[in-house]
């Protein structure tokens, strides 16, 4: 019975997932899209169970006059039945519609519900562009991926159900006192007032310090995960203080908002029992007078003590349920501003799919200056053939790594086109466009999982035979047989830690360089691919690049320009354009920039011929 309630919702819906609306209750519609009729079926058992609460309080208030009117023999031939059915109602159906809404609760919600909405919000967020990853911390954006699922979920379970259960209940209670008397209705219609006016000045208080709260935690979380992802540069430059400084600002403004909580919440306390006792008080009072000129029952009088007391304790729980749904509200709206964004970069309508290409690359007039007026790259024109090998050559900040960005459309550019195969790449899905290029970069990042994953992330369908063949013409073989983990994997499935923390630079690029050679696109890309590597191991890595390279179209940033000077061509760059471009031998000649950080690296005492074929075919 319990799997059976935990398989009605789908935790992983299929559909895929498209950019979320900005208003508060819009958001959290569509996020509750498939669940609404268990959603419905919870607020209506919250409501069947507050009818069937007030229908028993109303029964023992009649109970009590009927005891006093009847004596025992009496009393079990004219009650007798409503007895039964009372019985039956405590005994088999208040039990049975607690089950069934713990069921739809805890079974097919509280669960599934937040799951649905982490697993829509994750994909979505892997489709926002590059800046928007850039622009946060990643800490931060887990967390507001966790925080809002869940907030979600409580505020439209909190709404749905203790909203209805409290109205029904509190709508019970006036209509059973009022059919007593309805002047014993009157400290309850006082009470509701009051109360009513006090959650309207204390919720909105509780909820814009709930927001602060929320923006507060992101801001703390986010900086602690910052430290602990940068841990080197921490130690390395001795600063563990500077980074509990930094720590300390943020707990500190986390804890100003949870002071300013709790000092609403002492005098919401203080007010709210001081007004409970106050309704204690008229009721009792009222009713003792209206029993005393015979207006009402004992019986009357006991059930409407009983209300009392029971709204006693749902009062307090109502308000800090109330506090915690804005709180969670707060959450939602904080979330609301870093995930309901449009990606910078998305696919065209009606992309359609790019098959396996040649590598024939045109930049055609391509301006792209982040947003800004100028500057970055400017009017760029670039034609590469397909199988040609270019390096690209120039000072830093020359757009160099931007035009690579461009090319994987990790930006879009903002006049001209690129181009492939003559399809421009705007026009193309981003997923097929990156299939179709190996990229191999100076900052390699390894996923915190095995060296097999990390290789075959290349290309997923891969055997082992494949892989290990790609580690071999890597040069990684021999050192990935000799990793260990702390959990005792060896080898292949040795975990690397967070961004391959646990590997030497040379040895992370080295299995960078296997997964991009098991990939084996058309295009390939290497921005400083050997720099991490030592003379000796780079010197063997390049006679596999020359593998590596046959029949493709290649791209090759360096600034160690021995290592490209054997390309076909090379183009300098310069504030965003192309101003020199030809063989190594050339350019020398020419005795332009290139020259310039030619003579600048090789001291002029080695000789341009020599050192391209030192070069080799280069990366």
């Amino acid at each position: 019975m319990l799997r059976w309630f935990e398989n009605r919702l789908d935790p992983f819906p299929p559909a895929p997932p498209v950019q979320p609306p900005r208003g508060l209750l819009a958001f959290c519609r569509h996020y509750t899209r498939g669940a609404e009729g268990w959603l419905a079926l919870m607020a209506v058992l919250a409501a069947a169970v507050a009818v069937a609460e007030v229908v028993m309080y109303a029964f023992v208030g009649s109970l009590v006059d009927r005891l006093a009117e009847r004596t025992p023999a009496e009393f079990l031939g004219t009650e007798g039945g409503s007895l039964l059915w009372m019985g039956a109602l405590v005994l088999v159906l208040l039990p049975a519609l607690n089950l069934l809404y713990s069921l739809v609760i805890h079974q097919t919600l509280l669960g599934n519900y937040p799951m649905r909405i982490r697993w829509n919000v994750h994909r979505y967020l892997l489709r926002q562009s590059m800046s928007y990853f850039q622009d946060e911390f990643a800490g931060r954006i887990a967390t507001k991926l966790m925080q809002t699922s869940l907030a979600v979920r409580e505020t439209v379970i909190k709404l749905l159900d203790v909203g209805i259960y409290v109205v029904v209940y509190l709508g019970g209670a006036l209509v059973v006192a009022a059919a007593a008397d309805w002047r014993l209705m009157l400290p309850f219609a006082a009470w509701l007032a009051l109360y009513a006016g006090m959650m309207r000045y204390f919720v909105p208080r509780l909820s814009r310090v709930a927001t602060q709260q929320a923006d507060a935690r992101s801001i703390m979380t986010g900086r602690i995960v910052d430290s602990y992802t940068n841990i080197a540069t921490v130690k390395l430059f001795s600063h563990s203080q500077r980074e509990q400084a930094y720590a300390h600002e943020a707990m500190s403004g986390f804890l100003d908002t949870v002071h300013q909580q709790m000092r609403l919440s002492t005098w919401y306390t203080a007010l709210n029992y001081t007004l409970n006792m106050a309704l204690l008080f008229a009721v009792a009072a009222l009713g003792i007078w209206l029993w005393m000129q015979g207006a009402v029952s004992t019986g009357a009088i006991a059930v409407a003590i009983a209300f009392v007391l029971r709204i006693l304790g749902m009062s307090q729980w109502i308000m800090w349920e109330m506090s915690a749904l804005f709180e969670n509200i707060g959450t939602v709206r904080d979330g609301i501003n870093s995930i309901s964004l449009a990606p910078t970069v998305d696919d065209a309508p009606g992309a359609q799919p790019m098959p396996r290409v040649r590598g024939d690359i045109a930049f055609d007039g391509v301006g792209f200056h982040y947003g800004k007026g100028g500057g970055v790259i400017d009017r760029l024109d670039l034609h590469v053939r397909p199988g040609e090998k270019i390096g690209v050559v120039g000072r830093s900040g020359a757009g160099k790594s931007t035009l690579v960005n461009l090319l994987l459309r990790f930006h879009d550019r903002e006049s001209g086109a690129i181009r492939i195969d003559g399809r421009d790449i705007a026009e193309v899905p981003q997923d097929d466009l990156r299939a179709q290029v190996g990229v191999v970069t100076q900052d390699t990042s390894l996923l915190h999982r095995s060296v097999r994953e990390n290789i075959l992330y290349g290309r997923p369908d891969a055997g082992d035979a494949e892989m290990i063949e790609a580690a071999r013409q890597a040069r990684a073989h021999d050192f990935i047989l000799g990793l260990a983990d702390a959990q005792g994997r060896r080898g292949y499935d040795a975990h690397v830690g967070e961004r391959g923390v646990k590997l030497s630079g040379g040895q992370r690029q080295r299995i960078a360089i296997a997964r991009v050679l098991l990939k084996n696109a058309p295009i390939l890309v290497l921005d400083e691919a050997t720099s991490a590597l030592d003379s000796e191991v780079e010197a063997a890595i390049q006679e596999n690049l020359a593998t590596l390279m046959e029949g493709k179209t290649v791209i090759a940033i360096a600034h160690r320009l021995s290592t490209i000077a054997a390309m076909d061509r090379l183009i300098v760059m310069e504030q965003g354009r192309i101003v020199e471009e030809g063989t190594h031998e050339t350019l020398v000649a020419a005795g332009g920039i290139y020259a310039q950080l030619w003579a600048r690296q090789s001291g002029g005492f080695i000789d341009p011929g020599e050192a391209a074929s030192r070069a080799g075919p280069a990366a």
